[in-house]
């Protein structure tokens, strides 16, 4: 075998071979694929890390498929009206991870003074709903084994409440766009919940949590208009009983 190696002639019909190879397989192949068409949704004005996308800033154009990720979008109805999960700029091809149906962290940028955002710690899994909570989900917030008496409740002015991220240990919200995710591993189950609460409401949260363990019930997932029905009743009880002063603090 060893001689068969050196053997110039035998070296030299394999060169041959292997440029025929070459020219007439597999340069082709490369010159086909570079050829094919694919149409492709491009970036044409910088798109801020969780804004809006909307139909101006983007484009659709045909570009040679050899090499393109296979995650790269080609149709801009899976673009237009998303939230981009990264910054953006000019000339960038859009990969599905690029872009989220809801805004990532953006609850953070709405807020108006008049609410606040509050995480409260999930003690252990049923008290999570069993990692099963979703951003914009409705829901009641009780405690177990409150004060000295170990007491049960159920606040009144956490009935409903809306849910803006679920998230785990290592600072990942669970989100609906992350349905396709293993929920069996533990460290996707969600270790705290944000919620969006008025200041009274907050130092309630912060009373239960020391000095009891809150457990969630999911009340409400579905439209927009509906959750906020739900929110609207909580704000009812709020007002009418807010002590005087406008405060709802105390016991």
């Amino acid at each position: 075998m060893k001689k068969l190696f050196k053997n110039r002639t035998f070296l030299g019909i394999g060169s041959i071979v292997l440029a025929v190879l070459i020219c007439l397989v597999i340069a082709p192949a490369i010159a086909t694929s570079n050829s094919r068409q694919v149409e492709v949704v491009r970036v044409t004005k910088k798109i801020p890390e969780s804004s809006l996308v909307t139909k101006d800033m983007v484009q659709t154009i045909k570009v040679g498929g050899y090499n393109l990720p296979s995650n790269v979008i080609t149709n801009p109805d899976k673009v237009i009206g998303k939230y981009a999960t990264a910054t953006l700029q000019p000339g960038d091809n859009i990969l599905d991870t690029k872009v989220s149906a809801q805004a990532p962290n953006g609850y953070l940028t709405q807020l108006d003074g008049k609410k606040v955002a509050v995480s409260i710690s999930i003690k252990n899994f049923a008290a999570g709903l069993s990692g099963k909570l979703q951003t914009g989900d409705i829901i009641s917030l009780d405690v177990a084994d409150y004060g000295d008496l170990k007491q049960t409740l159920a606040p009144a002015e956490l009935r409903y409440v809306k849910l803006i991220a679920a998230t785990n240990d290592t600072g990942v919200d669970n989100t609906s766009d992350q349905s396709t995710k293993d929920k069996s591993k533990a460290d996707d189950m969600p270790s705290t919940l944000t919620v969006l609460v008025t200041p009274e409401q907050m130092q309630k949260l912060v009373d239960y949590e020391n000095n009891g363990r809150l457990h969630a019930a999911l009340a409400y997932r579905g439209s927009q208009e509906s959750a906020q029905k739900f929110l609207d009743t909580q704000e009812q009880y709020l007002t009418q009983n807010a002590p005087a002063g406008g405060s709802t603090n105390g016991k």
